[in-house]
């Protein structure tokens, strides 16, 4: 056993040593980035020698245990370990500059060396390896070096599409997600389910095909200018004129409020409710011909509250009872506010008897200044109230 391991493993043990103790050394430091780079080479040099049975079978526990005995107390090289590192250099071979993947998808593109050389050995599997970042579009350069090296054996774990990944290493590297946070948004489908609003639809609405094409025709983010519809919609001692005011607003935003889709008509806004005597004042009505139903949106300027579900539910009951006419489908009701927790959004919504949805929207201070200058600012509507106040 002794003789054959000498012969066989000695400088394997002595390659992936040296590239662990490098790879630990730079973790120390913080340098993620680096890090992979080393278990990528690691698991190339294993991958190699496993695949192309230049190594026996068990080669890999033989190598872990060694590295124990010459390393006893630094994690990192079980023979779990090491085979986590093959699966990381496998599952992403199209960054290794001399795979015949990387040449099949990055030769007619621009690919920059990226991070690190191993340690070059005397062994006749040369380990010293760099990794390339592909110009390509989609793959998210900056984050996919910024999560650690555990998430990433979850993502390669559970999402199988490299569209899926994509999106998972974003949403760590963004969110500084924890393993357990990572497998709760993979479990849930957050891939999947990423441009759909949160919604109840598919229980509020008894004709399933219609409940699809409402889930279908609602983003789960839109284009919006900062208006505080809210205050702008209050009647005080100043007895403002609202509808001049409010016939302004929609002349300058309603090229970005219809974003909402061609099939959205656009009924009013402040639109007048009345039951029992109480009046009521939506923030913009809409009847959408495809769903065949009204379309109320409450605008918020903060994050989302259920109260406003509350809300959108008087204004529902009224328009199903006084606006809606016989023909119609039941009426639609959709929050948009700045910001909103889709999980929770969608664990509260689902107990409403009212087809809604809560989707969040971008502000005119996020836009490109040729679009910014498009839309009246906060001073303008201020000056306009003064204006019509004289």
């Amino acid at each position: 056993m002794a003789d054959n391991f000498n012969t066989k493993y000695t400088s394997a043990v002595e390659a992936i040593k040296t590239a662990i103790l490098q790879g630990q050394y730079e973790a120390a430091k913080g340098v993620n980035r680096i890090q992979l780079a080393v278990y990528f080479g690691i698991g190339k040099y294993i991958s190699l020698n496993t695949r192309k049975k230049n190594w026996g079978t068990g080669a890999l526990k033989i190598i872990s245990d060694q590295l124990q005995k010459e390393l006893p107390g630094l994690r990192g090289f079980s023979e779990n370990s090491l085979k986590n590192m093959r699966k990381f250099y496998e599952e992403w071979q199209m960054l290794d500059a001399n795979s015949a993947i990387a040449v099949a998808e990055l030769q007619n593109t621009n690919s920059t060396t990226a991070v690190v050389e191993l340690q070059n050995t005397n062994n006749q599997i040369d380990i010293s390896h760099s990794m390339i970042i592909p110009n390509i579009d989609e793959f998210p350069v900056d984050s996919f070096f910024n999560v650690p090296f555990s998430h990433h054996l979850v993502i390669l774990e559970k999402a199988k599409e490299k569209k899926q990944r994509y999106y998972y290493i974003r949403r760590t590297m963004q969110e500084n997600l924890s393993r357990d946070r990572l497998k709760q948004l993979i479990a849930s489908k957050a891939f999947e389910n990423q441009d759909k609003i949160p919604n109840n639809f598919s229980k509020t609405i008894s004709d399933s095909s219609l409940a699809r094409k409402a889930v279908m025709m609602f983003k789960d983010e839109y284009l919006l200018n900062f208006i505080n519809v809210e205050q702008i919609g209050e009647r005080d001692a100043i007895d403002v004129d609202e509808r001049v005011v409010e016939l302004q607003i929609v002349q300058n935003i309603k090229e970005f409020i219809m974003t909402f889709g061609t099939d959205f008509a656009f009924i009013g806004n402040q639109y007048h409710l009345e039951i029992y005597g109480v009046e009521h004042f939506p923030d913009l009505l809409f009847f959408n011909r495809e769903l065949n139903c009204l379309v109320v949106i409450e605008l918020k300027t903060g994050d989302f509250k259920t109260s406003y579900l509350g809300q959108l539910m008087g204004y529902l009951s009224i328009l199903d009872s006084k606006i809606k006419k016989p023909h119609e489908n039941p009426s639609i009701g959709i929050v948009l506010c700045k910001s909103a927790n889709k999980d929770y959004v969608e664990f509260v919504i689902r107990d409403y008897n009212k087809p809604m949805g809560v989707a969040t929207y971008t502000t005119s201070e996020d836009l490109p200044d040729n679009l910014r200058k498009a839309l009246p600012d906060i001073e303008q509507l201020k000056q306009l109230l003064n204006n019509t106040d004289k």
